[in-house]
C-alpha cells in the first residue's frame, strides 16, 4: 500500500517545525536539515501508513512537549542519588540524563571501547519518525569497539530528570570494528506521564563482529518511541531482546539489513501490557546477501483494555539465495477487552530460500489452571505461575543468565502488581 501525505500540516507538525528552527546554531547541519525535510514530506504517521497501521502517532502526539535542555548541576546531583539505589545490570554503566551523556555519572569505558558525547551524522532515514529523531536529537552517545575487542557488558541508562516534563530526542551510535564483540543493555527509567521520549540506537557491525543488545522499558512516559537500526557486514551476528513493561504508548521499531554474506540476526521480546496501555513492536529485516539467517520470536501478555501490536516483515532481495528465516508471534489475552494485532509478512524475491512465519493469540489454558487450583493454589497465584512460564520462554533467548534473571524479576514485579490490582 502506498502511503499518502496528510492534506496539510497540523498544529503538532507546526510545533515540531518551530522546535527544529530553534535548534542551537552550533548543532545545525545539512544532514539535520535533510532529515527534517524528509519528516515534513511524510508528516506524523497515522493509520493510513502501512507500518503505522495500528499506532496512530498523529493522534497520540497532538501536543508535542517542549524539548528538555541539557541538565544543570542540580539535576545531575539528584540523578546521582537515584542511580545509587538502581541495581546494576552490567559491570560498566554509562548514563544519559534527559538524552545527554553525563561523564560525571558514568564509569570509565572498558579497554578497547572509545566514547564520544556526540554521535556522528546519521545516514538518511526513510521512516519519518526516525528522520525526526535524526533532525532533533541533541547530546547522545557514540561508542566504538575496537577490532578483536571482547568487551565486558555495558549498561546504558536513559534517565529522566526529576521534573521530566518535556520531550527527549537522543541518539546512540555503536560501531563494532572487524571481529569485535559487544554486549549492551539499554535501560529506560525515571520518565513519568509528562514525558515524551523519542530515541534511536544505531549498530554498525563490520565483518565478523558480534553484538548482543537488550532494551528494558521500565518507566511510564506518555510516549516512548524507540528506533533501532542494525547493519551487518559479512559473517557479523546480532542478537536483540526487548522487554516492554511500561509506557502509556510504547513503540519499538527495528530496521535490520544483512548486507554481507552469512550474516545472522535474532530478534526477540516480551510485551507486558495492562490498563489502557499499548505496546507496539514493528520490525523489518532485509536479507540483501546470500546465506543469511534471521529469527524473530515475540510474546505478549495483554490484560484489561491493553493493546499489543506485532508487525514483522522479512524481505529477501534478489540474489540473497540460501536465506533461512523464521518468525513467530504469540500472545495471551487476559481480558475480553484486551486486543492483540499481529501481522507477520514475507516478501521473497529469490527462489532458493527457507522462510516461514506464524502467529497465535489465545487465552490461558483452562485445564492447566484447573490442575493448579486443584493442588491448592489460589487462582491469582496459579495464573501468575502459568504466565511466568509463558514469559520465561521468550526471556530464555537472552544468553546472559544474570541478565535473563533480571528480566524475569521485572516480569514477576509486573505480574505481582497486576495481581494486587485484581484484588483491590
Amino acid at each position: 500500500m502506498t502511503a499518502q501525505r496528510a492534506p496539510a500540516s497540523n498544529a503538532a507538525e507546526l510545533v515540531l517545525a518551530e522546535q527544529f528552527r530553534a535548534l542551537p546554531r552550533e548543532v545545525a547541519s545539512p544532514a539535520r536539515a535533510a532529515a527534517f525535510r524528509r519528516f515534513e514530506e511524510a508528516g506524523l504517521p497515522n493509520r493510513r501508513v502501512e507500518a503505522w497501521h495500528y499506532t496512530d502517532l498523529r493522534a497520540a502526539l497532538a501536543a508535542p512537549a517542549a524539548t528538555l535542555g541539557a541538565p544543570d548541576a542540580a539535576a545531575i546531583a539528584e540523578a546521582r542519588k537515584r542511580l545509587a539505589v538502581l541495581e546494576r545490570l552490567a559491570a560498566t554503566r554509562l548514563v544519559l540524563l534527559d538524552g545527554y551523556f553525563i561523564a560525571a555519572l558514568s564509569d570509565p569505558p572498558p579497554a578497547g571501547v572509545a566514547l564520544a558525547p556526540t554521535p556522528p551524522l546519521a545516514p538518511p532515514a526513510s521512516d519519518p519518525v526516525l528522520a525526526l529523531n535524526v533532525a532533533l536529537a541533541q547530546g547522545g552517545l557514540a561508542a566504538t569497539f575496537a577490532t578483536q575487542t571482547a568487551a565486558k557488558a555495558i549498561e546504558i541508562v536513559h534517565l529522566v530528570s526529576a521534573e521530566g516534563a518535556g520531550a527527549i530526542y537522543s541518539r546512540v551510535a555503536l560501531t563494532l570494528e572487524a571481529n569485535a564483540q559487544a554486549s549492551v543493555v539499554e535501560r529506560f527509567v525515571g520518565a513519568g506521564a509528562a514525558t515524551q521520549r523519542q530515541v534511536s540506537t544505531w549498530f554498525d557491525l563490520a565483518p565478523g563482529a558480534q553484538a548482543t543488545h537488550v532494551a528494558l522499558i521500565e518507566d511510564a512516559p506518555a510516549l516512548h518511541v524507540e528506533s533501532q537500526v542494525v547493519r551487518l557486514a559479512e559473517r557479523a551476528a546480532f542478537d536483540g531482546f526487548g522487554l516492554v513493561a511500561g509506557g502509556a504508548l510504547a513503540r519499538r521499531q527495528i530496521f535490520a539489513t544483512l548486507e554481507g554474506v552469512r550474516g545472522r540476526v535474532g530478534f526477540s521480546g516480551l510485551g507486558l501490557v495492562d490498563g489502557l496501555r499499548q505496546a507496539d513492536t514493528t520490525l523489518e529485516v532485509v536479507h540483501a546477501a546470500p546465506h543469511g539467517q534471521s529469527r524473530e520470536f515475540f510474546r505478549h501478555i495483554v490484560a484489561d483494555e491493553g493493546t499489543g501490536v506485532f508487525q514483522g516483515k522479512v524481505i529477501v532481495k534478489p540474489g540473497a539465495q540460501k536465506t533461512d528465516g523464521g518468525m513467530k508471534s504469540q500472545a495471551i489475552l487476559l481480558s475480553p477487552h484486551a486486543t492483540m494485532d499481529a501481522k507477520p509478512e514475507l516478501e521473497i524475491f529469490a527462489d532458493d530460500v527457507v522462510c516461514g512465519h506464524g502467529a497465535t493469540v489465545g487465552a490461558l489454558d483452562a485445564q492447566q489452571l484447573f490442575y493448579l487450583r486443584s493442588r491448592g493454589l489460589p487462582e491469582a497465584e496459579a495464573e501468575a505461575m502459568l504466565l511466568e512460564a509463558f514469559a520465561a520462554e521468550a526471556i530464555g533467548r537472552v544468553a546472559d543468565p544474570a541478565l535473563a534473571e533480571a528480566l524475569l524479576s521485572a516480569t514477576r514485579v509486573w505480574l505481582a502488581a497486576r495481581g494486587q490490582g485484581r484484588r483491590m
